[in-house]
């Protein structure tokens, strides 16, 4: 299934539209201010003698005050009608930026965890990383470039709108000299754009090379390989910079040609306008300031146009990871009872396929799972037991084939449902860095003592009971004041308390010595004679005390 289009602009909610809506009356209004505080240049220069005629259309010339303490008031409070306008719009462009990059943030994490797991599985972890923690952040800074380029066209307008009144021949002629300037500017936006996309890709290579090391210290350092690790973070970093350099020189490659030509295209039009258009001075003058204080902004806004084509790529892949994840949101569960294991879990034929693979995860797989006793999933990797562990879970749906728990089907929103009756413990022990009661109570937020207490014991974790603090005891990042064994053991005890009718351990003891194993090994006798015990395993101890064994290979049942 296609994902929809989801652009910036209707990602944004109401609430955001309302800020920008607001953002742009304050542009409009600060651009108007200065306009008209620099328009006032023409009688207050008229009034000290530079010239006996205002310059102004008399429409316009009616509205001004007489005199030259009235113009200079009425200038002061321009002035100061133009800060406030300005402090608010900066403040309401802040807010505008940090509701729609923190709301981009929560919808895009939102839609991963409700992402059907078939999408989300293949997903690389260090891509969606920098996703969620870099690339959205470069989305509030072309955000941020796109408003500022809004603010110097609104400042630019009112300022053209000035000149028009003072001398319409020779403010066209700028305004049209200075439009060719950013039109002659389009190769510098497209680069820009490119260089976006690459600084993205350097950054996501970044990510992965500490996202990978990360994960694999204790490889790294076993192997000696902590210099060619530092060497490839290295060089990552060294891309990546190349990137931001690259586009900061094409910034400023920009930056000389505008204001190069725009400052030769100013005095050309100066001269022509006292030489050949005979405009006296209390025109010229203003006209000068007027385009004096265009020249930056021209520069300005020709920089944020830049800046927004570079940050086009980082919020196209982020509108692309929101709107892939949505597409495959999983159907609402709310309100639906999950089906109750009396019997036995069937599997009739079940087939998966994934995009991209070559081969069948499963193909036409057939097998009985008793709602009581322990079953031992057993193959090669990549035979397909994982993948079989998930349609029993309800996490996949199969392409071909059903899941049935007793003798109701497990698809649509039941998958979803079906996953309160069921546990899992991987291979990977996921310890956050809190207490163990904090642990433990992931799981169950509402567990007593009691249960807690229960819940290690079945789960032969009572060693958690023994520590000096208890189950106030800090683990650490990743549970480094635990073992290995320990850890497992407490992921064991964290899923029982889900109470759970079907208990899922997916290689759960690979990486534990004998002792640990054994231990988890007499948790299981006793757990399956209340539930379905499933034991995904290519070797070790558990597959001894298996009543039943299931084995794959390339997809398929090997007896």
């Amino acid at each position: 299934m296609s994902a929809p289009r989801l652009t910036l602009w209707n990602a944004m909610s109401r609430a955001d539209w309302r800020l920008a809506g607001l953002l742009g009356v304050l542009m409009v209004a600060a651009g108007l201010a200065e306009g008209a505080g620099l328009l006032l240049l023409v009688p207050m220069l008229a009034a000290l003698g530079a010239d006996g005629n205002h310059g102004l259309p008399p429409q316009l010339a009616a509205l001004m005050p007489t005199g030259l303490a009235p113009l200079l008031a009425l200038f002061v409070a321009l002035v100061v009608m133009r800060a406030v306008l300005t402090g608010a719009r900066s403040l309401v462009q802040l807010r505008l930026e940090i509701a729609l990059v923190d709301g981009l943030r929560r919808r895009a994490w939102l839609a991963l965890l409700r992402c059907d797991w078939r999408v989300l599985a293949p997903l690389r972890r260090s891509e969606s990383i920098a996703i969620l923690v870099g690339e959205i952040d470069r989305i509030g800074t072309g955000l941020s470039y796109l408003l500022s380029a809004a603010t110097q066209a609104a400042m630019l307008g009112a300022l053209v709108f000035a000149a028009l009144a003072i001398s319409p021949a020779v403010a066209l002629t700028t305004a049209l000299a200075g439009l060719a300037a950013l039109g002659l500017q389009a190769g510098m936006r497209r680069r820009a754009q490119a260089l976006g996309a690459a600084l993205g890709q350097a950054y996501g290579r970044v990510m992965g090379r500490f996202t990978e090391g990360l994960g694999a210290m204790r490889l790294i350092k076993s192997l000696g390989r902590e210099e060619l690790s530092g060497a490839e973070a290295a060089e990552a970093l060294t891309a990546m910079r190349a990137a931001q350099r690259s586009y900061l020189q094409n910034v400023a490659m920009g930056r000389i040609a505008l204001h190069g030509g725009a400052a030769l295209i100013l005095a050309l039009l100066t001269w022509i306008a006292v030489t050949r258009w005979q405009v006296g001075a209390a025109t010229i003058l203003p006209l000068v300031a007027l385009f004096a204080r265009a020249l930056p902004l021209l520069g300005a806004l020709q920089e944020a146009w830049q800046g927004w084509a570079h940050a086009r790529a980082p919020i196209a892949a982020t509108l692309d990871l929101i709107a892939r994840a949505e597409a495959a949101r999983e159907p609402d569960a709310v309100g639906l009872a999950a089906p109750r294991l009396g019997r036995g879990i069937r599997l009739e034929g079940v087939g998966v396929q994934f995009d991209g693979a070559a081969h069948a995860a499963l193909d036409g797989v057939s097998a009985a799972i008793p709602a009581r006793g322990l079953t031992a999933i057993c193959g090669p990797s990549g035979s397909g037991k994982s993948t079989l562990a998930d349609l029993i879970g309800g996490l996949l749906s199969p392409d071909q084939g059903r899941v049935l728990i007793d003798d109701t089907v497990l698809e649509g929103p039941l998958r979803q449902a079906w996953r309160a009756r069921v546990a899992y413990v991987q291979q990977d022990p996921v310890v956050l860095s809190a207490s163990l009661r904090d642990n433990l109570r992931w799981a169950a937020p509402d567990a007593d003592e009691a249960r807690l207490e229960a819940a290690l014991r079945g789960a032969s974790a009572d060693f958690a009971l023994a520590l000096p603090q208890g189950l106030d005891t800090m683990l650490g990042d990743g549970g480094r004041q635990l073992s290995g064994g320990e850890r497992q053991r407490l992921m064991l005890a964290r899923a029982l308390l889900r109470d759970p009718e079907v208990l899922i351990l997916d290689e759960a003891t690979s990486a534990l010595d004998a002792e640990n194993e054994a231990r988890i090994g007499e948790a299981l006798v006793r757990l399956k004679q209340t539930m379905a015990v499933i034991v995904i395993s290519h070797r070790g101890g558990l597959l001894d005390l298996a009543d039943h064994r299931i084995g794959l290979e390339g997809g398929r049942l090997t007896g």
